[in-house]
């Protein structure tokens, strides 16, 4: 049996868009890849510490058949590959960073993990690209459907789509 998994996938140093499309090809060889749904990719200004650059950030659906916390050894491991740094200082540049938002149904609030994601209903650039893929949804532990959750969100932050350039 599957879970559906609702990952933030967020970067701000190096090549961006390739480190999110890195981090989704390898995310594949830990799900079932014939399923992955990706929501637009967003500029987003950091929050927290401004003194960064700004994020590219996307939402990313798919579906695992491992547990939460073998699935977010995965998720270290990939981001250790991609450059992230261990331990990891709160709210500094890195070349990825990736959140578990949603997981089945699980509920989990421990040390090293909490699902739902606490950030994410404060959070534009959570809620923007998740109300791509999923607005009707109701978002876990609330009453509230996540476009109704987005267009109420305190975060007053600029998030926009970004635009990828084509090579001529």
């Amino acid at each position: 049996m599957s879970d559906k998994v609702y990952l933030s996938i967020g970067s701000n140093i190096g090549d961006k868009e390739s480190n999110i499309a890195s981090s989704i090809a390898m995310l594949g060889s830990y799900v079932d890849n014939k399923n992955i749904r990706t929501s637009s990719f967003y500029n987003s200004e950091p929050l927290y510490n401004q003194n960064q650059p700004s994020f590219i950030n996307i939402v990313v659906e798919l579906h695992t058949t491992l547990s939460p916390f073998e699935f977010l050894d995965q998720i270290q491991e990939i981001e250790k590959t991609l450059g992230r740094k261990f331990p990891r200082e709160k709210n500094e540049p890195r070349t990825i960073d990736i959140d578990i938002i949603l997981f089945g149904d699980s509920f989990i609030e421990t040390d090293q993990l909490t699902i739902p994601h606490p950030g994410a209903l404060l959070r534009k650039f959570v809620l923007l690209p998740l109300s791509e893929l999923i607005p009707e949804q109701i978002f876990p532990g609330t009453n509230h459907k996540i476009v109704d959750l987005l267009n109420n969100c305190p975060d007053t932050s600029r998030v926009s789509k970004h635009l990828i350039e084509k090579n001529a």
